[in-house]
């Protein structure tokens, strides 16, 4: 209930300086790290120098990467030997004010390791992969040191392109403004927080249209150098979405396309290599947590880069 209050109301709660507002922080079995040598060595006595870094998405807590008893990080630490840590943020607040904050603690965390950080890889899901976009934007500007480690970025359900059901909310408050009966009851579809609207168009930095009123955003590229790969779902089965014409319809808040960072648009295109892109049928946008097929999925990727790292070092 705490996450989501933070997902509809969170900056609202951090201007207010009210104490339900949750501050970032990265965790370990629902526990905050401290961020120093010492206590790191004492709380993560299993690191290595491969760490896995999970953002959840809006309106939840870095708990709820486990789903239906699956963990993909708990996973890919027993199989790859990865040393996942959680992130726990108000994803209420802009999508740019959390992906700096972030990039400021990966900072902190990586200097104060106990072992050289030979690997950063992070795993978003919803949100969240916008969240990673943003810290990476951040870091580049910064010349952060984590930066240079980001092997690779995996979203799982991100919506590169918006949320339709973000933007339904905004046009439908739009309607209510209109009539002078009707503007008072406006003012309850604008409790939507900064973060849910960064949903609309998929914001990641603190660009802004121009005018009121308009949609326009200035797109921000992928992280160079980084491999990027994209999971999508669709609540059609794969039957169904071959004989369909057109794009197989979404997970039930993410359409496919945006899933996928695809754009008719060129200059928003993220261009992800198509053996980099995938979808789960048959699910939606939270089964994509527990499920089998994208943790195998997300384990092939990551593994078939990881052997190539250690046979160019000869190990």
């Amino acid at each position: 209930m705490l996450a989501a209050m933070n997902g509809v109301l969170g900056d609202h709660l951090e201007a207010s300086g009210n104490p339900l507002a949750i501050p970032m922080r990265l965790r370990r079995g629902g526990r905050a790290l401290r961020l120093t040598p010492k206590a790191l060595a004492a709380s993560v006595p299993d690191a290595t120098g491969d760490l896995l870094i999970l953002v959840h998405g809006l309106c939840m807590n870095d708990r709820q990467w486990c789903y239906q008893g699956h963990d993909h990080g708990a996973a890919l630490a027993r199989e790859l030997g990865m040393t996942p840590l959680y992130l726990h943020y108000n994803s209420g607040r802009q999508v740019s004010r959390n992906g700096a904050d972030f990039a400021e603690l990966l900072e902190r965390a990586v200097a104060a390791w106990p072992v050289p950080v030979e690997r950063v890889v992070l795993l978003g899901h919803s949100m969240g992969g916008l969240v990673a976009r943003s810290a990476c934007h951040h870091a580049e500007t910064r010349g952060h040191a984590w930066r240079r480690a980001v092997s690779d970025v995996v979203f799982v359900g991100t919506p590169h392109h918006g949320a339709p059901l973000e933007r339904a909310g905004d046009r439908f408050e739009r309607l209510l403004a209109i009539s002078p009966y009707s503007a008072p009851f406006a003012l309850i579809g604008r409790i939507r927080s900064a973060g849910i609207q960064d949903l609309r168009y998929g914001r990641v930095h603190d660009s802004r249209a121009p005018r009121a009123g308009s949609d326009a955003s200035t797109p921000l590229a992928l992280p160079a150098g980084v491999r990027c790969h994209a999971i999508a779902a669709s609540t059609q089965r794969a039957g169904d979405a071959d004989r369909a014409a057109a794009r197989p319809r979404g997970d039930g808040l993410v359409p496919v396309a945006s899933a996928l960072g695809e754009h008719p648009d060129r200059r928003l295109d993220l261009r992800i290599p198509a053996s980099r892109k995938w979808i789960e049928h048959g699910s939606g946008h939270l089964q994509l947590l527990g499920s089998a097929a994208v943790y195998r999925r997300i384990r092939a990727s990551l593994a078939r880069h990881d052997r190539a790292r250690r046979d160019r070092r000869g190990t």
